[in-house]
C-alpha cells in the first residue's frame, strides 16, 4: 500500500469532517492572502477562476476545500475502493459497499475510476447550492443505473435495496422485507405518468415538483449523501 493510499483511506474521513464544518460556517477561516495550493499532488486541478465560473462556490470556500482534499488524499483522486471505505465508517452497521458504488458512479461523471477534485466540487455545487431542477437531475442520473435516460423497475430496486442495506439495524427488522417493492411501485405509481414501465427525466421532475412527500423522500435520500 504506498503511503498516499493509506493517507487518504485515514485522513478522508476527517476532511468529511472538516467539510461539514465549512458548510455550516463553524470553520475557522484562514489568512485571507492564503494562496490555492496546488503542491505534492499527481493531479493538479482545474485553475481557481475556471471552477468558480462553473460552480456555486466562491474563491474562499473552493480554497478551503481544495486544501482539505489536497491534504487528506495528495494524490489528487479518490478510487473507488477509498470511497467504499469512508461510507463504511459512516454507516458501520450496515453494509455501504453496494450504494457507494452507485453514489461514486454518479461522481465520476467522467467515468475514469476516479472522483478528482474537479469532479467532487462539482456535485457538491449541485447538491448543496443548485437549483431545484439541477438537484433532481443529479439525482435522477444517481438512479439510473446504465445511464439510458430512463429509470426502470429493477434500477430504482437496485438503489432502494442499497440504501436499506447501508442503513442496517436502523432499517432492518423494523421494515418488513417486501417493504422495498413497495417503496418502488409507490415510486412509479406517482412518476411513471403515461404507464409505459419506465420513468424519464421530464417526468420524474414533474412529479417531484408537483409531490410534497415526493420531495421529501427525496431529501431524506440525498442527506444520505
Amino acid at each position: 500500500m504506498t503511503g498516499c493510499t493509506r493517507r487518504c483511506k485515514q485522513g478522508l474521513i476527517k476532511f468529511a469532517l472538516t467539510l461539514h464544518k465549512l458548510l455550516t460556517g463553524t470553520l475557522s477561516k484562514d489568512n485571507a492572502d492564503d494562496d490555492f495550493e496546488m503542491t505534492v499532488v499527481c493531479h493538479r486541478p482545474e485553475g481557481l477562476d475556471k471552477l468558480e465560473a462553473q460552480t456555486n462556490f466562491n474563491k474562499r470556500e473552493l480554497q478551503v476545500l481544495y486544501r482539505g482534499f489536497k491534504n487528506e488524499c495528495p494524490s489528487g483522486a479518490v478510487n473507488e475502493d477509498t470511497f467504499k471505505q469512508i461510507y463504511s465508517q459512516f454507516f458501520p452497521h450496515g453494509d455501504a459497499s453496494t450504494y457507494a458504488h452507485y453514489l461514486f458512479n454518479a461522481f465520476d461523471t467522467g467515468h475514469t475510476g476516479s472522483i478528482k477534485f474537479e469532479d467532487f466540487v462539482t456535485a457538491l455545487s449541485i447538491l448543496l447550492r443548485g437549483s431545484v431542477t439541477e438537484k433532481l437531475q443529479w439525482t435522477f442520473n444517481l438512479y439510473d443505473i446504465n445511464r439510458d435516460g430512463y429509470i426502470n423497475k429493477e434500477e430504482m430496486m437496485d438503489i432502494v435495496r442499497a440504501i436499506y442495506d447501508m442503513m442496517g439495524k436502523f432499517t432492518y427488522p423494523v421494515l418488513k422485507t417486501d417493504a422495498p417493492k413497495q417503496h418502488v411501485d409507490a415510486f412509479f405509481q406517482k412518476m411513471d405518468k403515461n404507464r409505459d414501465g419506465v420513468v424519464t427525466l421530464d417526468e420524474f421532475i414533474l412529479s417531484c415538483q408537483e409531490d410534497e412527500n415526493i420531495m421529501r423522500s427525496l431529501q431524506l435520500f440525498e442527506n444520505v449523501i
